[in-house]
């Protein structure tokens, strides 16, 4: 029985967890991806009208050629030559027929130089990661003939703000007891 209680055939829960691992790989190819500026890989894995909301102050963008673009910036250059790494929590997906909306946390982490420099037995010296954000994404997935793509993606920094909050209870809805 799935969650709400209903008999699945062997086909149906396949697919599931087809979708899932198809899913979990797509955004987990995010973090690479970004650190890397593969716009390549950005322009495939949008929708050609897929949008991508970084929320007030950031830059966003409509359109797979937009957002490759994104990553082709001065600044996203001068961010991955820093050590700009994007590191991803594992997702929380819920499939509904063709789609998909996935939440996630994101921290974007990068080298501290300012920091003192420190020796971690059998693993060298650094001067320490500096944590510069911690996010909530929400992401809508649509299944299309080349696979799961992404139609939209929605990106808000956990600062307290009701924005993030409202991102990361998109992911209990199901759970939500009736009224």
């Amino acid at each position: 029985m799935d969650r709400s209680g209903n008999d699945a055939s062997l086909e149906a829960r396949l697919r599931n967890i087809e979708d899932r691992l198809e899913i979990y790989d797509l955004i987990a190819s995010h973090p690479p991806s970004a650190d890397t500026g593969a716009d390549y890989y950005t322009r495939i894995v949008y929708t050609e009208d897929g949008s991508f909301d970084r929320g007030e102050g950031l830059t966003s963008a409509v359109g797979n050629e937009a957002i490759a673009a994104m990553t082709q910036t001065p600044g996203h250059r001068r961010a991955i030559e820093g050590g700009l790494a994007h590191f991803a929590g594992l997702p929380y997906i819920a499939i509904a027929g063709d789609r998909a909306y996935v939440t996630s946390y994101l921290l974007l982490l990068h080298p501290d130089p300012r920091d003192d420099v420190r020796e971690l037995p059998n693993h060298g010296t650094s001067a320490g990661v500096r944590i510069h954000r911690v996010a909530a994404n929400r992401w809508t997935l649509a299944r299309t003939s080349e696979g799961w793509r992404i139609e939209s993606r929605k990106l808000r920094p956990l600062d307290g703000s009701q924005p993030a909050r409202d991102i990361l209870e998109q992911a209990l809805a199901g759970y939500r007891p009736a009224d």
